[in-house]
This record gives structure tokens, C-alpha cells and sequence, in this order.
């Protein structure tokens, strides 16, 4: 068959699937929404460069529980926080599925944490969850490995002596590192070159995913798998991230010491022992592979980023960087490393962290939802097979929990006295059963290595503070912020509060 064959028996199997659709739905009260051109669906109304702004404006029209197509795929959008909160908190067991997004099963082979269902992501979750939380994930000892990591991160960056550098790859390294420590039981040297490759790619595939070609991808895959494309160099460059951790896996394998586990790895490993009998167990070798995957990526690309993000915000507001400075050295001086319990006196700085997340709002769509069956909401029905786009951007910009939800203001997180106070509206991580299972750990990077980092230098950039453009340079699946070079010039060090205990409780 040749290629325009091809194209044409691809476009009849969409037309049918679509006419499907549409005589399916009549069966449902489905959520309102504007009318769907045959096989490419809503796909005209919305902005490619930033499609949320075009769902928020739906919204508009046909409230805040909507239906959009995408080409002959049928998606259910929640938007704002009420309808997230219902759906996610108060609806949880009916909102637990995961929808298959032809990338990321692409990525994963439909293996693994990230992208699983029923069984499996009961099993894989408590697991993860368990197993990270044994090797520190929000405890002191995965505390005191960032804290070493940031002592890596300050030398590099004294390296530069006040010149312009790009922060990007730095920062991934800083952050990999500790996702690296608790899945493979080790950090890399920065100047690893096969480590830096792998930072590259999934940087890479981060950007490809938000492009116009990895956005037709999950809306039309059989189709682009079928056309040449970036989507082929891409899929190729994962494979080297699989076989990545498949090398990790193997060392481990030879290794390994049943009554010593070193890392994530060398419990999944036990467990697939232990479970070897039963035929009906999760623990196997292809979810092995994908959970790691997922770790390793997801624990990458959005903590550096934000961290990266910040310190355009802290470089765009000089009056808040120089704040937050003296919060920290007048809390913990400058001769000791921050800890967790720091955040009790540091107020302000933590109010700017969270600030900072919400403002960037990095995974504007959060990762889908997927109908496991039909689902009875708000006096609709959503049907089996929907996928369902919890909409975060319209919760963190939403203008009826924030007071001035389009400008960077700390003073969300920070009540008339100047105490932090929480926002039930803060869902940077999503929310429910499926919020992100590293979010103690992403909580807990922000905050040290941004104080650490606000401890030891002053950032600047050689176009000054308005060179600093805040808008994200890629807006799709995430938001990616600009790149910049920036200066970080070392702080003098204070005679008089280098000494000071580290302890938060020392008397004096």
C-alpha cells in the first residue's frame, strides 16, 4: 500500500471512529460544549502555542465542566478549583484512572507507575510510596543528600566568578542527582558526559511533548507514526534512556544483597523475588523498568525548572531577593546549611517558593485523568473511555481565590501579620489519589537549595531586571521558562553569623 492510500484509509478509520463518537454520546447527558467538526473535532479553536488559554475561554460559554474534541477523541475539562476539588478530593475513587496518552505509553510500553490502572497502580503506588519514604523521601536523611548536592551546585557555580552562565543543565544536574541517589544509590559527577546525554534528552523530549508535532502525536498516533517527523528521533533518544536503566537494572542484579537494600532498585528486586511464584503480581521486570523511568524523568525536568524560574523572579524583583536574603541570614546566617525546620522562621522565603510555583504554573493540564467507567458528575454523565483534563492553570490563576492571580505577589501565601497561611487553591501537584508521589521531595528541594543558594550569592543578569521576561517560552502540556544567562555574584561572608549553630532549637 502507498503512502496516499495510506493517508486515506487512516482519514475513513477516523471518520468512522468519530461517527461512533457522536451517536455514542447521544445515549449521555454529557457535559455542554461547542460543536465538534467531523474527524479534527474543536482542534481549530484553540491556540496551539497556548491551548489552556483556549479552554479557559470555552469555559466562558459553557461553564466550568465542559466537552471538547480533539480530533475524534472526546475530553471532559474541569475548570476551577471547585470542580477540581470536587472531582479529585470529594469524587476521588471515581477520578483515580489514568489517561493513556499515546506518549507516554509510547515512552513506557504501558508499563510502569506513571501511566497504570486498577491493580497495577495500587500495587506500584503503595509500593513507590513506601519504599521512597524508607530511604528519607521527607525525612533527614534525604534532607542531608540535597544538602550535599547543594554544596556541589555552590561550587560549580563559584566556578563562574560573577561571569554570565546558562543555569539550565546545572540546575538538572543538581536535581537528577537526588532522584538518582534514591533510585540508583548514586550521584553523578557533573562532568559525567554520558549523564549530561541523558539530561539532554529528557529536556528534549520535554519540548518535543509541547510542540505543535508531539501535540498532533496524542491526538493522532497511528497516523504520525506513519509520517516522518521529529516524533521517530525522539522515540529513539528514549530508547537510550531505557537502556540506561536497563544497564542500572543488571548492575544491580550482580549485586545484590537481599538483606541490604541500597536503593528503589534493590527493593523492587527483592520484591520480584519474593513474588516470583505468584502469577498474578505487578513485580516484574518491564515495571521495574518504566517505574524508574518515570522517577528519574519526572524527579528531573520540573524541579529544575522551577528552580530556574525563581531565580528569574528573584532577578526581575531585586526588592524581594534582597528580603529574602536578610529573612535568611537574620534566621540561620550564612555559615550553616538550611534544613526543613528552617521554614518556621523563614516566612517570607517560603511564601516567594510558593509563589514562584504558582505563578510558573509548570503542568497547566496536569497529567489526564481517564473514565475506568461511566461517572455521574454534577448531574452529567461522563462516559467509560473519556478522557477527563483536571485544568490547573484555571485553579492557580483563578480570580476568585487569588488577589491578583496575574501578578507575582508573595503576599498570597501571607496573612495581615506576615504569617504564612495556606491557600487550599496551591494544587501545583495536582490533588487526590493521583497527586504526584514526590511532592515531599519537590517541596523540599525548592526550599533548600533556594535558600542555599540566596545564602552564598546575589543574582543579576548583564540586561538587568527588565531583560527578564516572565512569560514561559514554550505553554502546552508544560510550561518551560526562558532561559537567561545570569550572574551570581558571591555575598561576603558576616564575621558575626558565620559561627551560629545550625540547630533551629540552639539557645544563646
Amino acid at each position: 500500500m502507498d503512502f496516499s492510500a495510506t493517508v486515506i484509509l487512516a482519514g475513513l478509520i477516523l471518520a468512522l471512529m468519530w461517527l461512533f463518537s457522536i451517536k455514542n454520546s447521544r445515549k449521555y447527558r454529557l457535559p455542554p460544549g461547542p460543536f465538534a467538526l467531523p474527524l479534527i473535532g474543536n482542534l481549530p479553536q484553540l491556540d496551539k502555542n497556548a491551548p489552556f488559554k483556549s479552554i479557559l475561554k470555552l469555559s466562558e460559554t459553557h461553564g466550568p465542566v465542559l466537552t471538547v474534541h480533539l480530533g475524534w477523541q472526546r475530553l471532559v475539562f474541569l475548570v476551577g478549583y471547585d470542580a477540581v476539588k470536587e472531582a479529585l478530593v470529594d469524587q476521588a475513587d471515581d477520578f483515580t484512572g489514568r489517561g493513556p496518552l499515546p506518549f507516554l505509553i509510547k515512552v513506557s510500553k504501558g508499563y510502569g507507575l506513571g501511566i497504570s490502572n486498577g491493580k497495577r497502580w495500587r500495587q506500584l503506588r503503595r509500593f513507590t510510596m513506601s519504599t521512597l519514604r524508607d530511604f528519607g523521601m521527607g525525612r533527614k536523611r534525604m534532607e542531608e543528600w540535597i544538602q550535599e548536592e547543594s554544596t556541589h551546585l555552590r561550587a560549580h557555580i563559584e566556578s563562574f566568578k560573577a561571569t554570565p552562565f546558562d543555569p539550565t543543565f546545572l540546575l538538572s544536574r543538581t536535581v537528577s542527582n537526588v532522584i538518582c541517589c534514591l533510585v540508583f544509590g548514586e550521584r553523578f559527577s557533573y562532568e559525567d558526559k554520558k549523564f549530561l546525554h541523558l539530561l539532554n534528552i529528557i529536556s528534549d523530549m520535554l519540548k518535543f511533548l509541547n510542540s505543535p508535532v508531539g501535540q498532533l502525536y496524542n491526538i493522532f498516533p497511528w497516523l504520525m507514526e506513519h509520517l516522518p517527523g521529529p516524533q521517530h528521533t525522539c522515540f529513539a533518544q528514549v530508547q537510550k534512556l531505557r537502556d540506561f536503566v536497563d544497564m542500572k537494572i543488571q548492575e544491580h542484579k550482580e549485586t545484590l544483597d537481599p538483606g541490604s537494600p541500597r536503593d528503589f532498585i534493590d527493593c523492587f528486586l527483592i520484591r520480584i523475588n519474593q513474588e516470583k511464584d505468584n502469577p498474578t503480581t505487578e513485580f516484574n521486570n518491564d515495571n521495574l523498568v518504566s517505574t524508574v523511568l518515570n522517577l528519574f524523568m519526572a524527579g528531573t525536568e520540573t524541579t529544575s525548572s522551577t528552580i530556574r524560574y525563581a531565580l528569574s523572579v528573584l532577578i526581575k524583583y531585586p526588592n524581594i531577593q534582597e528580603k529574602m536574603q536578610n529573612e535568611i541570614e537574620s534566621a540561620i546566617g550564612q555559615g550553616c546549611s538550611p534544613s526543613m525546620e528552617n521554614r518556621k522562621s523563614l516566612l517570607f522565603t517560603d511564601a516567594v517558593i510558593h509563589e514562584v510555583q504558582r505563578f510558573l504554573d509548570i503542568v497547566p493540564f496536569s497529567l489526564p485523568r481517564y473514565a475506568l467507567q461511566d461517572i455521574s458528575f454534577r448531574g452529567y454523565t461522563i462516559p467509560k473511555d473519556t478522557m477527563i483534563i483536571p485544568l490547573l492553570h484555571s485553579v492557580l490563576k483563578e480570580e476568585k481565590q487569588w488577589a491578583t492571580p496575574w501578578s507575582f505577589n508573595p503576599q498570597h501565601f501571607l496573612d495581615q501579620n506576615e504569617k504564612f497561611k495556606k491557600n487550599p487553591a496551591f494544587l501545583p501537584f495536582s490533588a487526590g489519589k493521583r497527586a504526584c508521589v514526590g511532592e515531599s521531595l519537590a517541596r523540599m528541594e525548592l526550599f533548600i537549595l533556594l535558600v542555599s543558594l540566596l545564602q552564598n550569592f546575589t543574582f543579576s543578569c548583564a540586561g538587568g531586571p527588565d531583560s527578564i521576561n516572565l512569560v514561559s517560552e514554550y505553554s502546552s502540556f508544560a510550561n518551560l521558562p526562558r532561559t537567561y544567562h545570569i550572574i551570581a555574584t558571591p555575598r561576603l561572608r558576616n564575621k558575626h553569623v558565620v559561627g551560629l549553630s545550625c540547630s533551629p532549637s540552639a539557645s544563646f
